[in-house]
C-alpha cells in the first residue's frame, strides 16, 4: 500500500526507530553532524514531561514496540494529547479500552487512526510489513470475544497474523475437537474464557503449543468476576499453560507476539 501524505507523521516530527538512530550516528560519523547537534536531536529519546503524564519515546527502541496507552480512567483530551506525542514519533500506536467519542477526538488529530469497536482500540500502523503467521486465538464463548480481540489486535499491530476461533467451550466440546487441526499449526495459542476457566488446560492436554490463558469476568456471581476462572488457570495441571490477568487481552496478545516474533529472529540468527 502505498503511503498517502495522511499517513505521515506531523511536520518536523522524528520517528524514534533503530534506522534512525543508526543514521544520526552515522552523521556524525561523517562529520555532516556536530556531537551538539547530535545531541539535540537524541533529547527526543527519554520521555515528554507532561503534567499527567510521561509519555516514553524511547520505548520502541528498547523493545521493538512503542508505548500503549490504557485508555480506561484518562480524559478525552488527555488521550488526544499523549496519542499525538506517540504517533509523533512512532509507526505504530494503540490505544485500549476507549469509546467511540474518544476515537473520534483522536481522529481529528491523526486521521489515519481506525477503531476496532469489539475491543474498543484506536489503532495506528504506518509500518507495513508481512505478518508472520503462528498465532492462534480461542474463546470459550461469544462473550469472550472482546477481550480475545483486544489479544488479537495487539499481535496484530506487532506484525503477527492471528487467527481465531470462537466458542468452542468445555460444554461442547466436540466443537473445539473439530478446530485440533487448525490449532496444531499454531505456534502459540491464546485461550480466552470466562465461567469456570477450563478451556485452557483441555487445549494444553491436546496440542504441543504454548498456551496464554486470559480468565475474563463474563459469568454469574459465583465467578466473582472472573477470579474463580483465574483460579482455575493458575491451577491447571496441563504443562504449558501461562496466565495473565482478568481480561488482560493486552497482555496476552503482546506475549503471544513476543514468542511468535521471538522464534523469527532464532531462525534468522
Amino acid at each position: 500500500m502505498t503511503r498517502s501524505s495522511a499517513k505521515q507523521p506531523q511536520p518536523g516530527a522524528t520517528l524514534v526507530t533503530e534506522e534512525w538512530l543508526l543514521q544520526t550516528l552515522e552523521r556524525v560519523k561523517s562529520g555532516e553532524l556536530s556531537p551538539l547537534q547530535a545531541v539535540e536531536e537524541l533529547s527526543v529519546l527519554p520521555y515528554k514531561e507532561l503534567a499527567y503524564a510521561k509519555p516514553d519515546h524511547h520505548r520502541s527502541l528498547r523493545l521493538g514496540f512503542p508505548e500503549v496507552i490504557f485508555g480506561q480512567g484518562k480524559t478525552v483530551e488527555q488521550i488526544v494529547t499523549i496519542a499525538e506525542g506517540l504517533a509523533a514519533h512512532s509507526e505504530r500506536l494503540l490505544i485500549t479500552r476507549v469509546s467511540q467519542e474518544t476515537f473520534s477526538a483522536v481522529k481529528e488529530k491523526i486521521p489515519d487512526v481506525t477503531y476496532n469497536s469489539l475491543s474498543r482500540s484506536i489503532l495506528l500502523n504506518r509500518k507495513q510489513t508481512a505478518p508472520r503467521p503462528g498465532i492462534t486465538v480461542v474463546t470459550g464463548g461469544t462473550a469472550d470475544i472482546p477481550v480475545a480481540e483486544e489479544a488479537a489486535v495487539t499481535a496484530e499491530l506487532m506484525g503477527n497474523k492471528v487467527g481465531r476461533v470462537h466458542d468452542v467451550g468445555v460444554a461442547g466440546i466436540h466443537r473445539l475437537l473439530d478446530k485440533l487441526p487448525q490449532l496444531r499449526k499454531a505456534r502459540v495459542i491464546i485461550a480466552v474464557a470466562g465461567m469456570e476457566g477450563a478451556l485452557p488446560s483441555v487445549i494444553g492436554g491436546l496440542v504441543p503449543i504454548p498456551i496464554i490463558a486470559v480468565p475474563t469476568s463474563v459469568g454469574y456471581g459465583a465467578s466473582f468476576a472472573g477470579l474463580a476462572p483465574l483460579l482455575t488457570m493458575l491451577n491447571s495441571c496441563a504443562p504449558g499453560v501461562a496466565v495473565v490477568n482478568i481480561d488482560n487481552g493486552f497482555g496476552a496478545g503482546y506475549t503471544a507476539g513476543l514468542i511468535n516474533l521471538g522464534s523469527k529472529a532464532q531462525s534468522e540468527g
